[in-house]
């Protein structure tokens, strides 16, 4: 599980002497067995928050937990070096090693994650397997097309076999059949993973997603299941709600 609560994040203007906030007072949280879609446009703060859990910056206030596999709660400000075993990510854009082969760089992430001998190979042959790589594994990543990146991108943040998983426009940039793929592949996941997925698709929203948080300007803005952020909107579909909602933000 994942649980944030009221999370602001803040960067010093020096030229206007203040704080300006790029995502202020956001708590929602994410379950496992459930795909919970953190939907905005871009530059609306979706990143920020999830570069947060990931511990690769902190809150201004607010806090952040990550669960164990036993459900501990682990404070991601005060415990930093402990998430990394806690949460797969992956990232909107590709940053694996472009010259190392693809099986080399996988063996190499799951050293990282502390899996040797029998383990490491065992989780190696998983991956590969859940992930459609095996016709590439004797490739340098630098010649991979980019549902290939994406497909090793995915296979190096389910290595260590995290119950959490974050994953930042997993299908940006993929063509119809990729896009397929990796959607099956998100929905095999959930069913043991807490799993957070950005977007600013609403078609990837239709089709993954059960929980839905709506971020425009660095606030959340809605919260719930498809049905009642219609409810709350008075909308007839979540397209217009999505505009109702942004359009508001922008105008307070």
């Amino acid at each position: 599980m994942i649980e944030i609560n009221n999370f602001n994040k803040s960067y010093y203007n020096f030229s206007h002497k203040k704080a300006l906030f790029s995502v202020q007072d956001v708590s929602f949280k994410v379950t496992p067995g459930v795909i919970s879609g953190l939907l905005g446009p871009n530059g609306s703060g979706k990143t920020t928050i999830m570069k947060a859990i990931c511990g690769f910056h902190f809150p201004s206030e607010g806090t952040i937990f990550v669960s164990d596999r036993d459900g501990n709660k682990v404070n991601a400000a005060e415990h930093p070096e402990l998430i990394p075993d806690l949460i797969g990510y992956v990232p909107e854009k590709s940053i694996l090693p472009p010259d190392m082969y693809v099986k080399d760089f996988l063996d190499y992430a799951a050293a990282m994650h502390g899996l040797y001998g029998e383990e490491k190979h065992k989780s190696l042959e998983k991956v590969i397997e859940e992930c459609s790589i095996s016709d590439v594994t004797h490739k340098k990543i630098k010649t991979l097309s980019k549902g290939y990146l994406q497909r090793v991108s995915f296979a190096q943040s389910i290595i260590h076999n995290p119950p959490n998983l974050i994953l930042d426009e997993p299908v940006s940039g993929l063509d119809p059949a990729q896009i397929i793929q990796m959607r099956k592949l998100i929905q095999k996941m959930s069913e043991t993973k807490a799993v957070l997925m950005s977007t600013h698709l609403l078609q990837e929203v239709y089709s993954l997603c059960t929980n839905i948080n709506i971020i425009s300007n660095g606030k959340l803005v809605a919260c719930g299941t498809e049905k009642e952020i219609l409810a709350q909107t008075k909308c007839k579909n979540l397209e217009d709600s999505f505009m109702k909602l942004t359009a508001d933000s922008k105008n307070e």
